[in-house]
């Protein structure tokens, strides 16, 4: 398949010069240049600017609750672990409403890869703070500036014991396209933060902003095997901002160790041979 045959024929309704175009055309490189076929695909969207992206690629979707989507994900590849299972959210959508499932799935190690769309702002709501926004920036909900420090997605991920952790920006959509395939072929939980500009919301982090400051840890010699090196990498922001993979390790999925599915996928069960009548002894 060539990219474009993952469109849909719905355009997309993001403001002109969104970051999200930028992600939309690396997903879909990545997933053709894998040779997955839209049938072998299933995407779990939360809500926001990145949640519409559902109406624009031709896999199977989910479009979730806010901050829900991960668990649809994790429950696709539980019932059918031969799909490539993504969830795809906005920074609010993963790290506030979401931050519980995020912790719980990077501990877990689900199977499952996850793409937030990090603009550091809650856009599709016109520009409120989100828990990636930097300090200081005023926004409708803080017109004083933001007095606390931002969440780190990385380091948090690496606390949590996740597999493989990662972040790219939607400015560099080649570089993008291998995150994301290595991503998906990683066994286990897989997190890529992305970078992406808000063009009428965050007048701070721009695309410029970013594209002047981004650069590839892995081409400068970071390797992804140090889990204390990659700590201390993912507090480097300012003048200089890593984007790579910051850790990756292989371990057994939670999938991969379920005895339910061992043999194969649940949905390739026979209902007929599971007995429930030992759930209901002693019931009256």
């Amino acid at each position: 398949m060539k990219p474009e045959e993952l469109n849909t024929p719905h355009d997309p309704t993001w403001c002109p010069a969104c970051g999200n175009f930028g992600i939309w055309v690396a997903l879909k490189k990545a997933l053709t240049e894998l040779k997955l076929d839209p049938d072998e695909v299933a995407i779990s969207y939360g809500i926001g600017c990145s949640g519409n992206e559902n109406n624009f690629v031709k896999t199977y979707a989910f479009h979730s609750l806010h901050g829900r989507a991960v668990p649809p994900a994790a429950g696709i590849k539980f019932a059918n672990d031969a799909l490539t299972v993504i969830a795809v959210s906005g920074d609010g959508d993963a790290y506030g409403e979401g931050g519980n499932h995020f912790i719980h799935a990077c501990k877990n190690n689900y199977d499952i890869t996850y793409l937030v769309h990090d603009n550091q702002m809650y856009s599709l709501t016109t520009g409120q703070a989100s828990p990636t926004s930097e300090k200081g920036m005023k926004t409708k909900t803080t017109p004083s500036g933001i007095i606390e420090d931002p969440i780190n997605p990385i380091s948090l991920a690496l606390a949590a014991n996740a597999t493989f952790v990662a972040k790219g920006f939607s400015g560099k959509a080649d570089h993008l396209a291998e995150l994301i395939k290595k991503a998906i072929q990683h066994k286990g939980f897989a997190l890529v933060d992305i970078l992406q500009n808000c063009v009428t919301f965050n007048k701070l982090n721009t695309f410029q902003f970013f594209n002047k400051r981004v650069y590839d840890m892995n081409k400068e010699g970071h390797k992804t095997n140090n889990k204390q090196k990659a700590y201390e990498m993912a507090s480097e922001w300012g003048e200089r901002i890593p984007i790579g993979i910051f850790y990756k390790e292989e371990k057994p999925s939670y999938n991969s160790s379920l005895p339910q599915t061992a043999d194969a996928p649940l949905v390739k069960h026979e209902l007929g041979k599971v007995d429930l009548t030992p759930n209901f002894e002693g019931l009256a």
